[in-house]
């Protein structure tokens, strides 16, 4: 941990107290401990407090009493109840009023640390959100994750170069986000970036607006106009879905990437020009290479450098960063406070498959800020499909009666084993959810 993880301990028992600071201090947290709700309430407010382990059972104040306080004064802050005195009916009432983990004595080390590890995580997600510093941006694109760090490393290496460059991955990654990073860190900066959509360019029209036409070069012509090889001269074109290039296209494009010239429709004028292409697709060119529908030559001229862009869905937390840059950006724009989210939420959202990417993210980011007009963000704010989603990589090999099992264990987990609101998550009563876990074999 590079920032070690404070939490407060309370008890009326010094041996509860003992123990709980060594194994704790033990696996690297920081404990403070107090033998009284009363003398626990000034430690929370002068110190950062993360995590608030209770006891259930204490003279005068009880842990419910903290619970609350906590939760009334330090919303951030999670909690954990230990008590003696197990029963049903108090670790309800804990898990109602706010305590995110309810642990019996006695414990082992081992079932506290793991209940720590599962609180931790939580925390963790919460700070990512909570905190717009705690992001690093590079080249003007927010990423932590390891396969964005190479992404990084990619566009530093481009830069520094005038190779031609492709960059791949999936609709709504942020391949023109990558594309301008690499023009505007480029000795190309000051000349144009002219973003150029293949797929919108009519076949007949490619040559005029690749390479511009003359005055009355054909019906219509009026005036002379330059094309985009002609702007973006000294600078970049950025060829978006290249994939989708006509062959005709494909022709165009490789004669002025051979011969840096050109001429214009309707003019035998030739133009010579330096520009740098920067070509991106979502399609496997490699595929069409072979297929026969996309020019190998071409295809060779392109990929000198190659960036490949990961999916939101395999890049980590950074879909964390991404939702707090939204919540403000969006907050920000409609001049409102910017929302918390539960971590419910966030691990409903953290699940999600993403296959619109990071342009899905920001719409339903933007939605949420527009229609939810309470905070935090709750999971049943989410869009229904979202509630709860079936990790990436899971098997569709399975029967209904298997699926219905996962998921219901999924959203039990997902909160903290809260049967209510897992049954409003399912869409079914608590009486359907008891009898459905009771065929399962499960409490």
């Amino acid at each position: 941990m590079s920032e070690k993880i404070k939490i407060l301990a309370v008890d009326d028992s010094k041996s509860t107290l003992e123990v709980l600071k060594r194994n704790l201090e033990s696996s690297g947290y920081e404990v403070l401990t107090s033998l009284r709700v009363d003398e626990a309430l000034p430690l929370l407010d002068e110190y950062d407090i993360d995590i608030v382990i209770t006891d259930f059972r204490m003279p005068q104040a009880t842990g419910l009493d903290l619970i609350k306080h906590v939760r009334d004064n330090h919303r951030d802050v999670e909690i954990m109840m230990i008590t003696g005195y197990p029963s049903i009916s108090g670790a309800v009432e804990a898990i109602k009023d706010g305590a995110g983990e309810y642990l019996p004595k006695p414990f082992t080390a081992e079932e506290l640390l793991t209940a720590m590890d599962r609180i931790v995580a939580r925390v963790n997600r919460r700070k990512v959100v909570k905190s717009a510093e705690s992001s690093e941006e590079n080249y003007g694109i927010i990423g932590n994750s390891p396969e964005m760090q190479l992404v990084f490393r990619r566009i530093g290496k481009a830069a520094s170069t005038s190779a031609n460059v492709l960059i791949t991955g999936d609709s709504g990654t942020g391949k023109e986000l990558v594309a301008r990073a690499v023009h505007y860190h480029s000795d190309r900066r000051a000349a144009p970036f002219v973003p150029v959509n293949c797929a919108a360019i009519p076949d007949s029209l490619v040559e005029s607006e690749l390479f511009g036409h003359v005055k009355g070069a054909f019906t219509g012509a009026k005036d002379a106009r330059a094309g985009f090889f002609e702007i973006a001269n000294g600078g970049t074109v950025f060829l978006d879905e290249i994939g989708d290039a006509s062959p005709n296209m494909q022709a165009k494009l490789l004669r002025v990437l051979q011969s840096k010239e050109f001429c214009k429709v309707g003019s035998s004028v030739v133009h010579t020009v330096d520009t740098r292409i920067l070509a991106a697709t979502h399609k496997k060119l490699k595929m069409l290479v072979d297929e026969g529908s996309f020019r190998e030559d071409l295809y060779y001229r392109l990929n000198v450098v190659d960036i490949p862009v990961p999916s939101l869905a395999g890049r980590g937390d950074d879909i964390l960063t991404l939702i707090r840059d939204f919540l403000v950006k969006f907050s920000t724009s409609m001049q409102r406070p910017t929302p918390g989210i539960t971590d419910e939420a966030l691990q409903a959202l953290r699940k999600h498959s993403w296959p619109g990417n990071v342009r899905e993210l920001e719409n339903l980011i933007q939605r949420l800020v527009v229609i939810v007009d309470h905070d935090p963000i709750e999971v049943t704010d989410l869009p229904e499909s979202m509630r709860f989603s079936l990790p990436v990589d899971g098997r569709v090999d399975r029967s209904l009666a298997e699926m219905e099992r996962d998921h219901i264990k999924n959203v039990l987990a997902m909160t903290n084993n809260n049967k209510t609101r897992a049954a409003e998550i399912l869409g079914i009563n608590r009486k359907t959810l008891r009898e459905k876990l009771k065929r399962m074999g499960a409490n």
